[in-house]
């Protein structure tokens, strides 16, 4: 699971980030098999005008792919904190390249609520107090979300 709780004495906090498929050393080797895949065909227009011509679009290619990668890697670099003490809830969402967004409400007067068709994802986790309405999770799967949903009811009811 992409998120992980931890409970101390007197405060629970919650880790969410992105599911990561695609480590940095698989990173190295996609962009290594794409140029040396693209290379192989090069190698019998050696010598001729063609390759001349060939040249720039498998530079392009191989750079898309590395440019596609490095923005997946950044739109990854997200983190979601939720605390929950005996009297607050806090959510801080840190994004890269963008400011950092917080939202705390009184842990009574603070639901979780499972929007199951009625959001931008399926199974869209909100939690609501302080009269907003925050996102939990909406980079997960539909069924971690499901599970988070759940977690988060029980973590709640155990904090009031």
């Amino acid at each position: 699971m992409p998120y992980e709780w931890t409970h101390n004495r007197d405060t629970t906090r919650l880790e969410i980030w992105p599911y990561r498929s695609l480590p940095k050393l698989g990173f190295v080797v996609v962009i290594s098999l794409a140029a040396l895949l693209l290379a192989l065909p090069a190698f019998a227009l050696l010598g001729t005008i063609v390759l001349w011509g060939l040249l720039p679009f498998m530079a392009i290619a191989v750079a898309g792919l590395w440019f596609g990668l490095q923005k997946s890697y950044r739109d990854g670099e997200l983190l979601e904190e939720l605390s929950i003490t005996g009297d607050e809830i806090a959510l801080t969402r840190h994004q890269a390249k963008k400011p950092t967004l917080n939202w705390s409400c009184n842990t009574y007067w603070a639901s979780v609520h499972l929007h199951e068709d009625k959001g931008p994802v399926p199974d869209y986790v909100t939690l609501k107090g302080n009269n907003r309405e925050v996102e939990v999770g909406a980079f997960l799967s539909q069924d971690e979300r499901r599970k988070l949903y759940s977690e988060l009811r029980s973590e709640l009811a155990k904090a009031i």
